[in-house]
């Protein structure tokens, strides 16, 4: 063991609960007794910070199951623990340091403009997963944004795409659009299930179809490749509208409930179906996945069907939230999703990932390219920072393996 510490579960949970209350005590401190504006809306995080280690050591403490367990304490396990947490840990500390640069980055709104901006991101990601689960990826992700929005313009609007066109019921165009990307991904699973062509080039074809379908869309008249504006208000009000606005709370965007409902979805669907169980099994290992008797075939398509379904949702969101979309709407979208996907510890070699990851690497990119917008750090920077972040991802992750 050599200067391995083990000590108690009881005793683990301890040191939670006490460090938990000292913090909490800490914000409580900060935000009612000093006061002082400098703090902006820091004492609320630290307080949160203070509840939720209360709450974990609270967890472990009173959980049976564990009671008798014994935690080791060691430099091994230390290191363990930077390796596996290296790129959260360096977010803090680069938010650290945005808050030191900017004290504003404290306030809480934004950290809601941070999670309005996630959710759309969210769903995407949620959607390219499945297809990382089976070490492939989609290149195709999020190129048919523009179909609804051209349905679904005001009828006084000067340019609008189909003059002729009545008023459409809202869910109509969202519908047909979610269908164009489901009939994308059908073809995207058909590629890589019949001919078993690797997704990375049966998607990269797909998406230039896509694109090239988009633009000669966008392209018809009397639209002339023009970006789609003149969005109607209730389509706007699923991307933009607020809920729970009391006095001076500004309310949080109706995106991230819809998001969090999308989370418990792909949770469920993975961890508590057979689709799911085969998603991981063809992931871990295609040919004994194969012996034992899962469907390949069904469960390639199912998972590029069920991913463009989640394109077309959040492409639709998103252009809600933005009220208008150009042909090119939602390029570079999958790059991101693959990127906080991986940096959320979905393995490339496939087989590995959770949702809760998936979650927190969305939200790792977008804290970086918010906060790092936030100081007004040049966007040729924001790449530089957002590939190294990405190389380093997957350098951890790879070396994981080598280990084991």
């Amino acid at each position: 063991m050599g200067n391995a510490k083990i000590i108690s579960n009881k005793k683990y949970s301890e040191m939670f609960l006490i460090m938990g209350a000292i913090i909490l005590a800490l914000g409580i401190i900060l935000k009612f007794v000093l006061d002082r504006a400098v703090f902006y809306d820091l004492p609320i995080y630290i307080m949160l910070i203070g509840a939720g280690l209360l709450i974990y050591g609270a967890r472990r403490f009173f959980d049976k199951k564990n009671s008798n367990m014994e935690v080791e304490i060691s430099t091994k396990t230390a290191k363990n623990f930077l390796t596996n947490n290296a790129i959260i840990i360096a977010l803090l500390a680069l938010v650290v340091v945005i808050m030191i640069i900017q004290p504003r980055f404290m306030q809480y709104q934004v950290a809601l403009d941070i999670l309005t901006q996630s959710s759309t991101r969210m769903i995407i990601a949620l959607g390219i997963c499945f297809t990382l689960l089976i070490a492939g990826t989609d290149l195709s992700a999020g190129r048919m944004v523009g179909l609804a929005t051209s349905m679904l313009q005001t009828a006084d609007y000067a340019n609008r795409f189909f003059p002729d066109l009545p008023q459409l019921a809202v869910i109509i165009p969202i519908v047909a659009a979610i269908v164009a990307c489901m009939i994308f991904g059908c073809i995207n699973g058909f590629l890589v299930a019949k001919y078993d062509m690797h997704p990375f080039i049966a998607t990269l074809a797909v998406q230039v179809i896509v694109y090239g379908v988009c633009s000669l869309y966008f392209d018809m008249a009397p639209n002339r490749s023009q970006p789609i504006g003149g969005v109607r208000p209730d389509f706007i009000f699923w991307g933009q509208h607020k809920l729970f606005q009391i006095g001076d709370f500004p309310g949080i965007s109706i995106l991230v409930p819809i998001a969090l409902a999308f989370v418990i979805l792909v949770w469920f669907i993975l961890n508590k179906t057979v689709f799911g169980k085969n998603v991981y099994a063809i992931g871990g290992n295609r040919e004994a996945a194969i012996v034992s008797g899962v469907n390949v075939f069904a469960t390639i398509m199912g998972i590029f069907i069920f991913a463009s379904f989640l394109y077309g949702v959040g492409g639709i969101l998103e252009a809600a939230r933005t009220a208008g979309a150009p042909n090119n709407y939602g390029n570079g979208y999958e790059l991101d999703a693959i990127a906080a996907c991986v940096v959320g510890g979905v393995s490339l070699n496939g087989g590995v990932g959770k949702v809760g990851g998936i979650v927190s690497g969305v939200l790792i990119f977008t804290v970086i390219q918010y906060g790092l917008q936030f100081i007004a750090v040049s966007p040729m920077w924001q790449q530089v920072i957002k590939g190294v972040i990405i190389a380093v991802a997957v350098a951890i992750d790879l070396s994981k393996y080598r280990r084991k």
